[in-house]
């Protein structure tokens, strides 16, 4: 594989303590989700227009195994939380909604052409948002049977999708219906129970009075894989209402629990992440691992997806294969995301949040890609080793085939700072996080990031950056409300 050369912002690392440091004290945007400053990090690999259909197309030469993500961005209501590509209520009117599902099968359509679909294999496909379950039922059917015309399932690939408590309890037919057409595994946002959180989170309309309906329905269907998700760490989250969001989310009797850590940039209530410390949310980490685990669920330090059932991972086989092998996936719909061996690119629509852009390019017969970046390989390597923390680990030998070069040999001085803290420990198969690591993985995930952005957390300082509230402003224009 043969990568751009890196510019000079990423031309050297910076040292591991400062980086750490640097992470620790920008705990709310030092994780996952990368890349950090897009502009500044990523702005000078950005593919000119001209050439963006040429380079996206030939980035996928000689990969075979590949996943599939079908991104539906319509939802009850847009919550507080929400840092996705969402749209409103008035884009969500059935006409546009089917104009969106036409759409998205035309984008499928015009992959299919670029690609030559029927000699790649997938291995996982995920239908999210947005809530999927929010779509007509045939929408969903007919993503499906056009993904199962162009492509070959592995064997040991599923289908997963996304629902609420509210549309789960209430059209108990979908659910039917998407265990009948061969969806696999379904995944339920519970989130929180804590009314008055509800409220703030705009998700009072799912509330626990919808939870125990959900599940039955869920079962009913024939589901058997089933996955609540959690999340933690919001002002005004106290320790109490949190066990007793867990001990809920047990009683549900999932297979999986996953839990999120609330991720501030990009939402309407960033403004609160300044009242969310590190050394207030460690407890609630902590607890969950407790409560989870003596409920029967397992998972190893800092893995999100706890399971109860022996050898499983408990996530979607997409996510699964992009966390341990950082396989490359196809994004297909409004904002969605594309991941090869050398590219990234998001779809039209991840910036202004609306149809518009992405009904247009497709409609004018152009691969909706709004911006495209041929990355070097100390930027690929980064977000590859990010999402790998999904799962608490990087897994040694697929980071090797993945970059040809030992995960030692990329990150000798990391790693060696991360074993002297006793943060990150090798073993036969991968680095994995300690128990003690798993509560300070704003300082660990950083030292994997590029050098460029290894340099914007250490000049930023949280105190003074203005970052988050002009992303609030942007979320709340996107949002169409003055309400945060």
């Amino acid at each position: 594989m043969t990568w751009r050369a890196p510019g000079a912002d990423d031309a050297q690392r910076h040292p591991p303590a400062l980086v750490s440091a640097a992470g620790i004290r920008n705990h709310h945007i030092a994780n996952t989700a990368y890349p950090l400053a897009h502009e500044r990090t990523w702005g000078p690999y950005r593919v000119g227009r001209k050439d963006v259909r040429d380079v996206a197309t030939q980035a996928w030469s000689g990969i075979r195994d590949m996943c599939l993500y079908v991104h539906v961005p319509f939802c009850e209501t847009r919550c507080s939380f929400c840092e996705y590509t969402v749209v409103g209520k008035s884009e969500s009117a059935d006409e546009q909604v089917a104009a969106y599902f036409d759409a998205l099968l035309a984008e499928l359509h015009a992959w299919e052409s670029e690609l030559g679909t029927a000699d790649r294999l997938l291995h996982g496909l995920d239908i999210g948002g947005g809530t999927p379950s929010f779509a007509p039922t045939r929408e969903i059917e007919r993503v499906l049977e056009a993904v199962r015309a162009r492509w070959r399932f592995d064997p040991a690939s599923d289908v997963s999708i996304e629902t609420t408590p509210l549309i789960a309890a209430a059209q108990p037919d979908k659910l039917r219906a998407y265990r009948a057409m061969g969806i696999d595994r379904i995944s339920m946002g519970v989130q929180v129970v804590q009314p008055d959180l509800l409220r703030v989170l705009d998700r009072a309309g799912n509330g626990a009075e919808h939870h125990f309906r959900a599940a039955e329905h869920v079962r009913a269907a024939g589901f058997e894989r089933f996955n609540v998700d959690l999340m933690y760490g919001f002002h005004g989250q106290s320790l109490a209402s949190w066990e007793a969001t867990l001990a809920h989310a047990i009683a549900l009797g999932p297979e999986y629990v996953t839990l999120y850590r609330m991720r501030y940039k990009l939402t309407r209530i960033s403004h609160h992440a300044s009242h969310v410390t590190l050394e207030g949310v460690q407890p609630l980490m902590r607890l969950a691992k407790e409560m989870l685990h003596a409920a029967g669920y397992e998972a190893p330090p800092g893995k999100t997806t706890y399971s109860k059932r022996a050898g499983d991972v408990g996530t979607s086989s997409y996510l699964a294969r992009r966390v341990i092998d950082a396989m490359p996936y196809l994004g297909l719909g409004l904002g969605a995301q594309t991941f090869t061996h050398r590219t990234i690119s998001y779809n039209d629509g991840s910036a202004a949040k609306n149809l518009a852009p992405y009904l247009r390019s497709v409609g004018e017969g152009r691969l909706p890609i709004q911006d495209l970046y041929d990355l070097p390989a100390t930027q690929m390597m980064a977000k590859a080793c990010a999402v790998a923390f999904y799962f608490g680990e990087i897994d040694r030998a697929s980071f090797a085939r993945k970059f040809g070069v030992p995960l030692e040999d990329a990150f000798p001085d990391e790693l060696a700072f991360l074993a002297e803290k006793g943060w990150m420990l090798p073993n036969e198969r991968a680095f994995s996080l300690t128990p003690e690591g798993a509560l300070w993985t704003a300082g660990i995930i950083p030292l994997f990031y590029a050098p460029s952005a290894q340099r914007y957390l250490i000049e930023r300082d949280p105190d003074t950056a203005d970052d988050m509230e002009r992303n609030r402003r942007v979320a709340l224009k996107v949002a169409g409300s003055a309400v945060g």
